[in-house]
């Protein structure tokens, strides 16, 4: 089940981004070129909550992955040649996508990818764009094959801290 966040699950949703810096950095496989205490944070997911962007997806008591949904586009996002025209009001944007390592492989990513395009469309919005660092093999595979197009590569100066090339695909609703 995909949800809203509460308060309360703040803790699991660190858990998560605490499990993916923790595989990266013990020698596993790198995928999002994040900076333990830089980005995500506490703060990253209470903006989120606060606004009403963050949602997760449980498992019982559990919970195994987290997102940011809402229509932010970072000021890179000018650098794409996105394809799809939209009014800014009409555009979704996913981001900080995470899946707990521990549930990889399960397709709760796409699980998760496909409930942010029902509620962008429930919210009116006709376009989801989203980033992906360069490196992220499994996410810069796993968007085409949900028919989203690669519409380009820019380097972003990420929350201010992260330089970092970041691939920009979209996908109409």
């Amino acid at each position: 089940m995909i949800r809203f966040a509460a308060p309360s699950d703040l803790p699991q949703v660190l858990e998560i981004y605490d499990a993916i810096l923790t595989q990266e950095e013990s020698g596993g496989p790198v995928y999002t070129n994040w900076r333990r205490g830089k980005y995500p944070t506490a703060d990253t997911a209470w903006s989120a909550l606060k606004a009403g962007t963050l949602y997760v997806g449980e498992s019982g008591s559990a919970l195994w992955g987290v997102v940011n949904l809402n229509g932010i586009q970072l000021p890179e996002y000018a650098l794409i040649p996105w394809t799809l025209s939209a009014n800014e009001d009409q555009v979704g944007v996913i981001h900080t996508l995470c899946i707990h390592p521990g549930q990889s492989g399960r397709g709760y990513a796409r699980q998760m990818v496909a409930f942010c395009e029902e509620e962008a469309r429930r919210l009116g919005k006709n376009v989801m764009r989203l980033d992906t660092w360069e490196h992220n093999l499994p996410a810069n595979r796993l968007y085409p094959s949900l028919g989203y197009h690669f519409a380009g590569a820019a380097e972003f100066f990420f929350q201010g801290v992260i330089r970092e090339i970041l691939n920009c695909y979209e996908k109409a609703l």
